[in-house]
């Protein structure tokens, strides 16, 4: 005696076989995390008056530094998320960790930056920074990590 599975049953397995490869690709999609991962109760334990030395045992290595006035310290990073496999990246979030530093390389304050409603604001401090030379340095670094491109073009 065989047994004969029923037409609807034998579509079905197969439509979900066929679609099975195109939900592998697309189903979860993947998340990115580039630079500095930061880690608020680390950031936190950075006081006024610090030197350089103890900031870098505690934070590491900044991701760039700036080369204009005072010595001032940038830990740069991005999430991004790709929903399908073969589609471009989208940022879905980007901070920078600024410290910045006095003539004698003592901490004066730190700051974290990032974008909210479309403009550069403090988290820490709860603010938006001033126009001039810092406004116009963060928003460059906000500019240059949104058009990410792993194909350099």
């Amino acid at each position: 005696m065989t047994r004969r599975v029923s037409p609807i049953v034998a579509r079905l397995a197969a439509a979900a076989f066929l679609a099975s490869p195109l939900l592998a690709c697309s189903s979860i999609g993947e998340d990115f995390q580039r630079g500095y991962i930061v880690d608020e109760n680390a950031l936190a334990t950075v006081k006024k008056g610090m030197s350089a030395d103890q900031v870098l045992q505690i934070l590491g290595t900044p991701s760039t530094v700036s080369t204009v006035g005072n010595k001032n310290w940038y830990y740069i990073s991005q999430k991004s998320r790709r929903t399908l496999q073969f589609m471009g990246e989208t940022v879905v979030d980007q901070r920078v960790t600024a410290v910045y530093f006095d003539k004698g390389l003592k901490v004066e304050r730190v700051a974290l930056y990032g974008l909210e409603e479309g403009k550069v604001f403090d988290f820490i401090s709860r603010t938006t920074p001033s126009g001039g030379e810092e406004s116009s340095f963060l928003g460059q670094l906000f500019r240059g990590t949104n058009n990410f491109n792993p194909f350099g073009a």
